[in-house]
């Protein structure tokens, strides 16, 4: 069932209730999002752990689209989030809250039956005004004690559309003195008059999340309902209804921490207003932590997998650095990721002792570190491409690739010396770099005559391929995530979290790439083959993270 490793605090929860034979039927844990937009790493936080906690006590993982809201949810969010879904590993069984309607309505009759409920005619600002303070006790309604058969008329009433939304709402009869304002006689039902993506106008009254989530746990034979730490002050209410309507077994709402990444904003209020304000390239915008955006970017399911056991359960609200989920994904692509020869800002280099037209095709390895995955031949050439960043006329101390006079090896190629140089007579940029090469010093031929200092990447400019990349760094300004309020846009996003590499000279293999595929740019980071924007005659490539490792965990 679980081994001894396995023992934060909701495994010991879980343990302790199969111990005491708590439950007659197997564990089920659930993912109940709202359809009103995107999954994001928050979101795969929670639903990795419901999953793998009941993968590991050979129970159930359902996934439930809580629609009991028909202003802001679409069969659009349905289908991504089932697809992100999939994509994490998993294939939960799926249910609709939506389809539970007749359960909330019989629930709401037999709590008005018990007098634990009432509909209530004040207005929400005068509930608010009703509803007290922290210090201070709240005020019955005028309207608590309407008799049982008046409420269940007036009820029926707001079922048959014969109210106005605002205008009337049932209530939970419980206390208002509590100094847990959840239980201050909470709404359990509203009226909105909005058609329902999937009933269509069959329903007026719909249940508020507080009142609809133990009925649909209960319906669904959830044991542990586990939500993030937000909705622990909800929990006494959860309880309430569920002893209210006399559920036997009933499920346990426990809570974990809610996560936050730096730089990432997570709500789906911000990042709707992202999307819709026009400041990213909707929702699978790869600067976004939507998973649309994350997966277009090029990370793995396996990544976030790797991710989230990095961190284990949290109790708490916990920030992570962004560096920790840039580390596990270089540790996932390194073993497995083929390199490729790309030059983003490239100059020329003329082999003037190279036969013009001789092609000589090379053996490069496909990964450093996995022999495993083989080689490829590439074209070598008298003219090849470099980075500029890899040439300097008067060379800093310490500057140790090509300059004047200096000797430098092409990867898996020859040892070259820059001989001359050549400037654009108007601007004075250098334009084209005329060297010699020696043949004695190709890879493999046990040359060790001498040493350099460097090894350039190059791509033949005869065989070489135009690509684009796009270079991505964190979408705001400041590392930290977005606080409630108002957001100036303009103001918090980062002007260079995208810089787009129009004249990227690439290997020709990768114009045959496909979206999805990955490749390591010697050099430049790992990318990824971007699913929107690429066409047959011009690949374009997101990077996925740069090579450097700045996660402080991984110096231990």
């Amino acid at each position: 069932m679980m081994n001894e490793n396995h023992s934060h605090f909701i495994h010991k929860v879980i343990e302790e209730d199969i111990r005491n034979h708590v439950y007659s039927r197997p564990i089920a844990t659930r993912f109940p999002p709202e359809p009103n937009g995107y999954l994001h790493i928050g979101s795969a936080f929670a639903i990795i752990t419901n999953a793998e906690l009941a993968r590991q006590y050979e129970g159930v993982f359902k996934l439930r689209m809580d629609d009991t809201n028909p202003l802001k949810e679409s069969m659009e969010y349905v289908h991504s989030i089932v697809e992100d879904i999939e994509w994490l590993g998993y294939r939960p069984q799926l249910h609709f809250g939506s389809d539970y309607a007749e359960y909330y309505y019989e629930a709401a009759i037999r709590l008005i039956r018990k007098n634990k409920a009432y509909v209530c005619d004040l207005t929400p600002e005068e509930m608010t005004l009703y509803r007290g303070t922290l210090t201070e006790p709240g005020i019955n309604s005028p309207y608590r004690n309407r008799s049982v058969e008046e409420n269940l008329a007036l009820l029926a009433d707001m079922r048959a559309g014969q109210n106005d939304a605002g205008t009337r709402v049932l209530r939970a009869k419980i206390d208002m003195a509590s100094p847990n304002m959840t239980l201050r006689d909470p709404v359990l039902y509203r009226i909105i008059h909005a058609p329902h993506y999937r009933t269509g106008t069959e329903w007026c009254i719909y249940p508020m999340y507080d009142f609809a989530h133990p009925i649909q746990d209960m319906l669904e034979g959830i044991t542990h309902s586990l939500c993030s730490i937000e909705f622990k002050e909800h929990r006494p209410l959860y309880e309430w209804v569920l002893h209210e309507l006399e559920v036997k077994e009933p499920p346990k709402q426990r809570e974990f921490g809610r996560l936050n990444i730096t730089g990432v904003v997570t709500s789906k209020r911000y990042l709707r207003e992202l999307v819709e304000g026009g400041y990213v390239d909707g929702w699978d915008d790869p600067r976004l932590p939507t998973l649309q955006g994350m997966r277009r970017r090029g990370y793995t399911p396996e990544s976030i997998h790797s991710f989230f056991r990095e961190i284990g359960m949290i109790r708490t609200s916990s920030t992570v650095d962004m560096s920790m989920l840039e580390h596990t994904i270089r540790q996932n692509l390194k073993p497995g990721t083929r390199s490729a020869m790309v030059v983003m800002d490239p100059i020329k280099v003329v082999i003037t002792n190279y036969p013009a037209n001789k092609t000589e095709w090379l053996t490069i390895e496909n990964n450093a570190e996995n022999e495993e995955m083989g080689t490829r031949e590439l074209p070598f050439t008298r003219e090849l491409w470099i980075e500029r960043e890899d040439f300097m006329e008067e060379p800093i101390r310490g500057f140790h690739r090509l300059s004047p006079g200096v000797e430098v090896r092409l990867k898996g190629a020859y040892f070259i010396r820059c001989e001359h140089i050549v400037h654009d007579p108007f601007s004075g940029e250098i334009v084209e770099l005329h060297c010699t090469y020696d043949p004695a010093t190709r890879s493999g031929s046990g040359f060790t005559d001498r040493k350099v200092k460097a090894t350039l990447h190059w791509v033949s400019a005869a065989h070489g391929v135009s690509i684009e990349a796009h270079l991505y760094s964190s979408l705001l300004r400041e590392p930290d995530a977005v606080s409630t309020g108002t957001v100036d846009w303009q103001e918090r996003i980062n002007p260079e979290s995208l810089i787009r590499m129009i004249g990227c000279i690439a290997e020709p293999s990768l114009l045959q790439a496909s979206a999805g595929d990955r490749f390591q740019f010697i050099r430049h980071g790992y990318f990824c083959v971007d699913s929107n924007y690429t066409t047959a005659e011009r690949p374009v490539f997101n990077r996925i993270v740069s090579l450097k490792d700045f996660w402080k965990g991984n110096k231990r």
